[in-house]
């Protein structure tokens, strides 16, 4: 069905976002909340593939010429700049920074354009904010002054999905308890990601997820190798594409070389993630750090799948050892392999888990919720005098 619009009259809220897909796999629960709350919903991004759906959902589509994964200084300023024209023009009484990049560049924007009401939320932390290497530490020291500095009015608020990120914030002076606010994942529709039945034959285990070195694909591959000498006549599938764009990217030959190994297969991008989950039994991310709470894992347990995972923020909130599945040391092969083997030989404590899964989902982690919650953050914004430059 399509959305009646607004009156003009209503609030208008801009959701910033890198790319078209990202706001539709990850955002598009919070977006709806709000548009059914009464406000006037826009999106800037890179538009792709998804520009038609977006509009479709009643929200306005304002293109952004850049790209996620530039880190040039120059290009940075010139999306400054255009992003600062788009607020200039459009005036929306709240703006929506979602991920690293939109958060950094599109806060630069707000303070330049006078916009008091800002929501940034981090899903996940990853290279910049987590990572420990030289060039990090460079980054940090560079764009942390200037992050605080345009993040410090009373109408700013940042949105993190799980503790210990918050915790690293306050830690690098950004936010602090009262200017952060926790909201658990992006939310799944419990409609649409119904509970599944196992499949038949062999135990299969899935791997769904973007094909990068930090969601610890490579040691998925390692583990189930070891899982196969060990006589397991279990399968592995891949489900994702290759990001070219992101440094960890894992080359797509080295991709097409693994499905030449017993039991593996690489399904590529999967459009309907359901149909991964009504293949497999068991999902596994072997993250390195830096997540939110991984949408693949919310999916996955949306549809009573029990979880193998590191033991990394977000992905503990999700995966409760023994309750909803299994955690590991994240680097630790062999007790990923053991891990696995035991959610393929013990069919009552993966079915076990799987339903512990579902229940974990929709304790919180559903899309009504995080809906609900995200729309009483923009009231309380609404409800104050924003900051006025």
């Amino acid at each position: 069905m399509r959305f009646k619009p607004l009156m003009a009259s209503a609030p208008g809220i801009i959701f910033l976002v890198t790319e078209d897909w990202y706001f539709w796999a990850h955002r598009l629960p919070q977006a709806r909340a709000a548009r059914d709350a009464g406000f006037r919903v826009a999106v800037a991004t890179r538009v792709d593939r998804h520009g038609d759906l977006i509009r479709f959902e009643g929200f306005a589509l304002h293109p952004l010429n850049w790209r996620r994964g530039s880190v040039s200084p120059f290009g940075g300023i010139a999306a400054v700049v255009e992003i600062a024209r788009l607020y200039r023009r459009e005036s929306p009484a709240i703006v929506h920074h979602v991920s690293q990049k939109p958060v950094i560049l599109g806060s630069v924007a707000a303070w330049l354009s006078g916009i008091g009401r800002v929501v940034n939320a981090f899903t996940g932390l990853g290279f910049l904010f987590a990572a420990d290497t030289p060039k990090t530490r460079l980054l940090r020291r560079l764009l942390l002054p200037v992050l605080r500095a345009v993040t410090a009015g009373p109408g700013i608020r940042f949105l993190v999905e799980n503790p210990d990120d918050g915790k690293i914030l306050a830690g690098l002076g950004i936010g602090g308890s009262a200017r952060t606010v926790l909201i658990l994942g992006s939310g799944v529709d419990l409609d649409h990601y119904e509970a599944l039945p196992e499949p038949e034959g062999p135990v299969t285990i899935a791997c769904a997820t973007r094909m990068l070195r930090i969601k610890g694909v490579e040691e998925v591959v390692a583990a189930f190798r070891l899982l196969r000498e060990r006589g397991s006549t279990a399968r592995l599938l891949l489900a994702g594409a290759p990001d070219p764009e992101n440094p960890a990217a894992i080359p797509e030959g080295s991709l097409r070389e693994w499905t030449t190994e017993p039991g593996i297969e690489w399904l590529g991008h999967v459009a309907d993630i359901r149909l991964v989950w009504a293949r497999a039994d068991v999902a596994v991310l072997a993250s390195r750090g830096g997540e939110g709470i991984p949408m693949s894992l919310m999916e996955a347990a949306a549809c009573a799948r029990p979880m193998v995972s590191t033991d990394v923020p977000g992905c503990r909130e999700i995966v409760r050892s023994e309750e909803t599945g299994l955690l590991v040391p994240p680097g630790d092969i062999p007790a990923l392999a053991d891990a696995l083997e035991r959610m393929v030989l013990d069919g009552d404590f993966r079915r076990r888990c799987g339903a512990g899964a579902r229940q974990r989902i929709e304790s919180g982690l559903d899309a009504a919720t995080v809906g609900r919650e995200t729309v009483k953050v923009y009231r309380e914004l609404l409800a104050m005098e924003p900051l006025v430059r």
